[in-house]
């Protein structure tokens, strides 16, 4: 019987997996070429970490092979990551060729000698070259080889008349495997590695996800249901190594959870598995994902990204938005306007907690020993205006040494999101029990924070903006009442955070507000944050 597996290549006969045939077939088609006699591309393959790059291009390999035309091979550049010397890059580069094709080949010591490595006697068929973590390399090393691969390829495409097995350089068709589609090079004036000759590999389908479980239960007897799969695919957005990270702790539990095969897994197994991985569970590509997220000068833009006044362009050519996006911590939404959003719920969930806690791991005093909390908290219910005035007077007192530090925008002015870490930190100390769950939830992935509580059986929901103009106070009660209906709320609480209301104001604004269409009553509350 198979496991799911999300470390590492999977195994096609012990692991689940998305067979991705499309894929490959296009890797394939790209390599070898549509008129074989005439050449293969040069071509790039990326993806965030653990999106199955490996993989698609190892099942290729065993495609071309299948075929006997040529002579196929795959090696990693991972160990030439600290390597300096571009005479021990040519080293290595020659010594992985010679343990993967078992053939002695030449010594070269400058880059213009890289071609006469694919050439006769040492090949006898055409060349099909696979490169993995060929971005471990040195910027000018990258750019090294790919001045001398656009050199074989322009002389491979200027001995048209020759067949591609007698031409001088053998090298039919190479694949470059790395996070970063440019890889460095793709600008490169007239260089071969452009858009068009690159392969990006995608999250898998609703669809591709729901087989691999299909395939789980018709192995194990074990039913899914269908919930479980929707949750999956919603939080992770498909994406390979996490889809089979939940796959194993679902199947086969960890130290707090021992699943029970006797009976289905189900929605309520799918909470309890995401709120261990949710905090508690390590997962390397979402270590990977946020020691990305916290470098300056990323981490402006992450922090940016959690605001809920407007949505943040998208633009390929901004470094630092290329940067997150081949790193797995964003992606982009839209067709004719593109705009950046959070790569999966999971992910910005993990990075909102990682920075709560970054900036907050010490709240401080929350209230008095003997405060009566009655206005607020009592053994059935919360009472969610009164919890905010708490907030705004705890943010008030506490300004000076929990805001000393934070993190500003260029106008020297703190980032919204602060704010919303500084209130999350702040709700799970002040109602911290056994009988309280608090936990934040983006549904849009930009352009919408909300904090949820469940208490006493009840949920209450907070959605989180900042106050920009009453047009936008007037939008955002209505999108609070559609959300709430959404959530088969009867109320929604809107948490305005300004940095300054008076009295006249808030008599204006803080007044429930009970929508039309949707019935739902909506609450607003301002907290002060007097920025």
């Amino acid at each position: 019987m198979r496991k799911f597996s999300s470390y590492g290549p999977v195994d096609r006969d012990i692991h689940y997996h998305a067979p991705r045939e499309e894929l490959i077939e296009s890797a394939y088609i790209q390599l070898v070429g549509e008129h074989p006699e005439k050449g293969g591309h040069y071509i790039t393959v990326w993806a965030p970490r653990q999106a199955g790059k490996t993989w698609i291009m190892q099942q290729t390999l065993r495609r071309i092979r299948e075929q006997g035309d040529f002579e196929v091979g795959i090696i990693s550049m991972q160990s030439a990551r600290k390597i300096g010397s571009e005479e021990r890059i040519l080293e290595l580069f020659v010594r992985r060729l010679r343990e993967w094709f078992e053939r002695e080949l030449p010594d070269i010591r400058t880059w213009d000698m890289l071609r006469s490595v694919f050439s006769e006697p040492f090949f006898s068929k055409p060349v099909i070259l696979i490169i993995d973590e060929f971005d471990a390399l040195r910027e000018d090393f990258i750019n090294s080889f790919a001045n001398e691969f656009r050199d074989m390829h322009i002389m491979r495409k200027n001995e048209t008349e020759k067949p591609s097995g007698e031409k001088s350089c053998l090298l039919h068709g190479l694949a470059l495997i790395g996070v970063r589609s440019v890889l460095g090079i793709e600008n490169v004036s007239g260089s071969p590695f452009n858009i068009q000759r690159s392969l990006r590999i995608p999250n898998l389908t609703y669809d591709e996800v729901g087989k691999m479980f299909g395939w789980y239960e018709k192995e194990s007897g074990q039913k899914v249901e269908p919930d479980v799969v929707e949750k999956l695919f919603y939080e992770t957005r498909g994406q390979p190594g996490l889809v089979s990270w939940f796959g194993e702790l679902l199947t086969e539990g960890f130290e707090d959870y021992k699943p029970d095969s006797a009976r289905p897994v189900t929605a309520n197994d799918f909470e309890e598995v995401f709120a261990a991985g949710l905090n508690v569970l390590p997962n390397n590509n979402i270590l990977n994902i946020i020691s990305k997220a916290k470098q300056e000068p990323y981490k402006e833009m992450v922090l940016d990204l959690f605001r809920t006044d407007q949505k943040i362009r998208f633009g390929y050519d901004d470094p630092d938005v290329n940067f997150l996006y081949m790193n797995g911590v964003i992606d982009r939404e839209g067709r004719t306007k593109t705009y950046i959003k959070f790569s999966s719920p999971f992910v910005q969930k993990r990075l909102f907690n990682y920075f709560a806690r970054e900036l907050f791991g010490y709240t401080g005093k929350l209230h008095e020993p003997f405060e009566d909390l009655g206005d607020t908290i009592t053994e059935k219910s919360l009472n969610i205006g009164n919890l905010m005035r708490r907030f705004e007077t705890y943010l008030r007192k506490n300004r000076e040494w929990m805001l000393r530090d934070a993190p500003r925008r260029k106008d020297l002015r703190i980032y919204e999101a602060v704010y919303h870490f500084a209130l999350y930190r702040y709700l799970c100390d002040f109602l911290e029990s056994g009988r309280t769950q608090v936990w934040p939830e983006f549904p849009t992935g930009n352009g919408q924070v909300d904090i949820f509580i469940k208490y006493a059986g009840q949920i209450y929901a907070m959605e989180l903006k900042s106050w920009r103009s009453e047009t936008g106070y007037r939008e955002a009660l209505e999108q609070a009442a559609r959300y709430g209906k959404q959530l088969e709320l009867s109320e929604i609480s809107l948490v305005l955070f300004v940095e300054y209301a008076d009295d006249a104001s808030r008599e204006k604004y803080e007044k429930d507000h009970t929508d039309a269409e949707t019935g739902v009553r909506v609450r607003p509350v301002f907290v002060e944050t007097g920025n």
